[in-house]
């Protein structure tokens, strides 16, 4: 008989957890971290084509040697930061790494303004590949950002719904900070394009 007590108390324990949202939160964490994955896969698959593009632009225009170091010191900051899940919950980490990130994103349109004063580099076919890497590579780093922000909405949801914030505050589940873009004014604005070249 009291076996079955003990059992009986061990299902009802089991039943509460996965009544009280315990296993959601298992589920939405391990979700926002596969989506973060996704974020970082994205971004370095950026970092790694930084120098073929760099090298490629520099056959072309040597003498645009701030510029490459520029890009080559983001590339440097941005790859030199480890993303832990750790990251992930400390909003001045996340903070730091969405900088970086922003830098290199600065320095690498200040690289490709330089093709715009060079025709040769232009119908470089290595360039264009490149250019065309580059900008599906950005393409996905939007995706991934965007899927990690859905995945970090959800957690957050559940971690401020009652009763499920009970269990967030018991088993020590925090919100998230999600993934925010530093100067969105700026980002909004189109870019000026011009074909008169």
């Amino acid at each position: 008989m009291n076996k079955l007590i003990k059992w009986l108390t061990i299902a009802l324990f089991a039943s509460l957890l996965s009544a009280c949202g315990y296993n959601d939160f298992q589920a939405k964490d391990e979700a926002t971290k596969a989506a973060w994955g996704e974020v970082v896969n994205q971004y370095q698959r950026r970092a790694d084509l930084i120098p073929n593009l760099v090298n490629t632009v520099k056959g072309y225009a040597s003498h645009e040697r701030e510029t490459f170091e520029a890009v080559t010191k983001a590339r440097a900051a941005a790859t030199s930061i480890q993303v832990t899940p750790e990251v992930l919950n400390d909003p001045q980490s996340l903070a730091r790494f969405q900088q970086v990130q922003g830098e290199l994103s600065s320095a690498l349109a200040r690289l490709m303004a330089i093709s715009e004063n060079y025709p040769q580099l232009k119908a470089d076919t290595s360039f264009r590949d490149l250019q065309s890497q580059l900008e599906g590579t950005e393409n996905r780093i939007t995706v991934a950002r965007q899927r990690y922000i859905a995945a970090v909405q959800d957690y957050n949801v559940l971690a401020r719904s009652f009763p499920t914030n009970l269990t967030a505050k018991v088993f020590g589940y925090p919100v998230k900070p999600s993934f925010m873009v530093e100067n969105e004014k700026a980002i909004s604005t189109p870019p000026a394009v011009s074909f008169d070249k």
